[in-house]
């Protein structure tokens, strides 16, 4: 059984730093991509960051450059989402999703992950 479990949201205030964790199972880490989304209510899915696991590339949205990074722990089947310089604006559920890391086009469309998890609560106070 496939699994994506998010840890590490929570409150915190503007300018603080949050650290989340993916956490995988039931598919072959090393050859799948894994990315964070968030979703804001009212507004649709965007994606965040993306790292590939059988190269170790990363990519960012424009928004979160210089502020986030994603590392993955390969022994661990574990993704993680470093935030730094918090905004208010960052505040949404965060979802980290899988897909086979081959021919990454549409890297932010949420349709193109075969797996998500049930995402964790970033609420960023001003």
């Amino acid at each position: 059984e496939v699994q994506l479990v998010e840890s590490g949201g929570e409150l915190v205030q503007a300018g603080g730093s949050l650290r989340l964790s993916c956490a995988a199972s039931g598919f072959t880490f090393d050859y799948y991509a894994i990315a964070w989304f968030r979703q804001a209510p009212g507004k649709e899915r965007e994606g965040v960051s993306c790292i590939s696991n059988d190269d170790g590339s990363t990519y960012y949205a424009d928004s979160v450059k210089g502020r986030f990074t994603i590392s993955s722990d390969n022994a661990k089947n574990t993704v993680y989402l470093e935030m730094n310089s918090l905004k208010p604006e960052d505040t949404a559920v965060y979802y980290c999703a899988a897909r086979y890391s081959v021919l990454l086009l549409n890297l932010w469309v949420p349709s193109e992950y075969e797996y998500w998890g049930q995402g964790t609560q970033v609420t960023v106070s001003s």
